[in-house]
């Protein structure tokens, strides 16, 4: 891994441990961390996780987001560094957006026809009317 800068968390973590007089250890207990992954962060053998960013977040009063910004820096000026992946990126191509596709013309709507069987009459849309009914006979006692 190259030198730490500035920007790196664990520089910038660092630097916060000495402006709090805190030592790794103590660092560790207070944001619930084992010892050796706040020295591994401190020496930049390992990523500040999002479990982590968060920890640190509380402890020192800032936002998670300053930290895993802190940490994406670091791994994009890893990877701009990267000879294997400057010869990948060269290959690659731009992504482009198809063509709108033509709009097909809009037909006229037509009216709709009913078909009639031949033989049969066409049935009308009216209910056929009823009969009137009769009066009931009255029972006889």
């Amino acid at each position: 891994m190259p030198k730490a800068s500035a920007k790196d968390p664990g520089a910038v973590l660092k630097s916060l441990m000495d402006e709090y007089q805190l030592n790794p250890f103590k660092l560790a207990g207070e944001v619930k961390l084992s010892n050796s992954s706040v020295r591994q962060i401190l020496l930049g053998k390992v990523r500040i996780s999002a479990s982590a960013a968060l920890r640190f977040a509380k402890f020192f009063g800032n936002t998670p987001e300053f930290w895993l910004n802190l940490q994406t820096k670091t791994d994009l000026a890893e990877a701009a560094t990267d000879k294997k992946l400057a010869e990948a990126l060269k290959t690659i191509g731009k992504a482009k957006k198809p063509a709108p596709a033509k709009a097909a013309p809009k037909k006229a709507p037509t009216a709709k026809v009913k078909t009639v069987k031949p033989g049969k009459p066409a049935a009308s849309k009216k209910p056929a009317a009823k009969a009137p009914r009769k009066p009931r006979a009255k029972k006889q006692a």
